[in-house]
């Protein structure tokens, strides 16, 4: 099987405990994309946390928009509406696929690093078929804790995933996350019902994204 992606020589951890506004990790991004493209720099991994702001990706329907307004900024990566904010860990995995179609396999080695935090932190997560990110499934109803939207320009990643720590789940009442509308938000505070915190388990989802980053697709 192809392995996915070149060694990532290089962690860009920024503001890892603060906050940094979205067009400014936009922009960060685009720039990290022309030199791995280009091959002027090296494949980069960027976690940090954003100030509360939706972003809608290329398939957001207007009925999945914020029911009071809010200001929604409109990227080019796949998916539909989510909320990004504080107690929310980030990552944007900026990375040369060594096969530029194995789209769908980043992902799943994406989802599969994260599921590995999930477990490593007691939260039994998990993929559903036919619905992106990770999951909780039990007799409580299917619960999204983890969402994925990426794009892949010159066979280089942008975008990446989005962990819900502690945010303030209320503001997922304004859209349909995801474009989903059976199914409920959650956190890892919610899950464990206990306090935790962004640095907590920074170092176990780079730890894990960066393994799974190396793998072979599956």
């Amino acid at each position: 099987m192809p392995q996915l992606v070149t060694d990532v020589e290089k962690v860009i951890s920024l503001s890892r405990y603060k906050t940094m506004e979205y067009e400014q990790a936009w922009e960060l991004q685009r720039t990290l994309h022309t030199d791995v493209a280009t091959g002027a720099g090296p494949n980069s991994l960027i976690l940090l946390e954003h100030p509360s702001v939706y972003t809608a990706g290329r398939r957001t329907e207007e009925f999945e928009r914020p029911l009071d307004g809010s200001k929604v900024i409109e990227v080019d990566r796949g998916g539909r509406i989510t909320w990004h904010g504080p107690g929310q860990l980030v990552g944007y995995p900026i990375v040369k696929l060594l096969e530029p179609t194995e789209v769908v396999g980043f992902v799943r080695e994406i989802e599969s690093a994260l599921i590995n935090v999930c477990s490593d932190l007691g939260v039994n997560a998990l993929r559903i078929e036919g619905r992106s990110g990770v999951w909780v499934v039990d007799s409580q109803g299917d619960r999204k804790i983890a969402a994925i939207g990426v794009r892949v320009a010159k066979g280089v990643t942008m975008h990446g995933f989005a962990l819900n720590v502690n945010p303030d789940l209320t503001a997922y009442d304004q859209i349909v996350a995801c474009g989903i509308r059976d199914a409920q938000v959650t956190s890892l505070q919610k899950e464990l019902g206990r306090e935790i915190t962004i640095e907590e388990i920074s170092e176990i989802v780079e730890t894990h994204v960066l393994k799974s980053l190396r793998k072979v697709s599956s």
